[in-house]
């Protein structure tokens, strides 16, 4: 049996999101039913994260575990070549040790939300960013988000649907950054909680409107109250971009 370690590209509009799921197309469903094809076998895909619908990757990290003898490059050019026409690839895979797993190994995990700031409709983006038409004010997004990096009960920004034993996470990462009429927010963090970066990016936004002020939002993450949330951003925005495990 051999692990190995892929490094996952995919466009998350079309999935119910990466779980498998009984009522709708996922991420995993289509690599395990790629795998299955190739291999004969029943092969588990484990993820670094479980985006939700409509949330892409850039770079989601995985594992599987293979009895046939394949090699590396042979079985991510034939996954590559099963998945189509899901817009799914495989853009490396690699050998790791029997204990390297996707999700608990994983010391960090990081986003980065795409917003276009601009009242002509989008095209070529569409599905892919979240269109804000109202012009934005990223200095005053950014002022609000370094209220949020830290350590703190991120409640207020946490799904109900959120599964996590903990509220509170340590947010290593929130930063905002404009290019011409592209916002970018990134994230990073060990784990996050459920809608989080979702969620602090649509109260991001409302500070970057004027319908709120840089306090506001510290005013929601100590209420610990999800009925507090101004605003929760839809997923086309949202990708996936890397993981950090640790060396060797």
């Amino acid at each position: 049996m051999t692990r190995f370690a892929l490094t996952v590209e995919y466009d998350g509009r079309p999935f119910m999101g990466w779980q498998r799921q009984a009522h709708g197309p996922s991420v995993q469903g289509a690599l395990e039913a790629a795998a299955l094809a190739i291999t004969g076998e029943t092969v588990g895909m484990h993820a670094a994260g479980r985006t939700d619908a409509g949330v892409h990757a850039l770079a989601m990290r995985a594992h599987c575990d293979i009895a046939k003898p394949i090699g590396s490059f042979r079985l991510m050019e034939a996954l590559n070549a099963r998945l189509r026409p899901h817009p799914v690839a495989v853009l490396r895979c690699e050998t790791v040790a029997d204990d390297w797993h996707a999700r608990f190994s994983c010391l960090g995990r990081a986003y980065e939300y795409r917003i276009y700031n601009r009242r002509a409709p989008l095209t070529w983006e569409a599905g892919l960013a979240w269109q804000v038409p109202q012009p934005l004010d990223e200095e005053a997004m950014a002022a609000a988000a370094a209220m949020l990096v830290g350590r703190h009960d991120f409640t207020t920004f946490r799904s109900a649907h959120c599964q996590a034993d903990s509220p509170v996470r340590t947010l290593d990462l929130l930063s905002v950054e404009r290019v011409g009429e592209r916002v970018a927010v990134r994230a990073a963090a060990r784990s996050f909680l459920h809608h989080q970066v979702r969620s602090m990016v649509g109260c991001l936004a409302l500070v970057g409107m004027g319908r709120w002020a840089p306090s506001d939002v510290a005013d929601a993450l100590a209420a610990r109250d999800r009925g507090r949330l101004g605003l929760n951003a839809p997923p086309d925005g949202l990708f996936f971009t890397g993981a950090v495990y640790p060396e060797g």
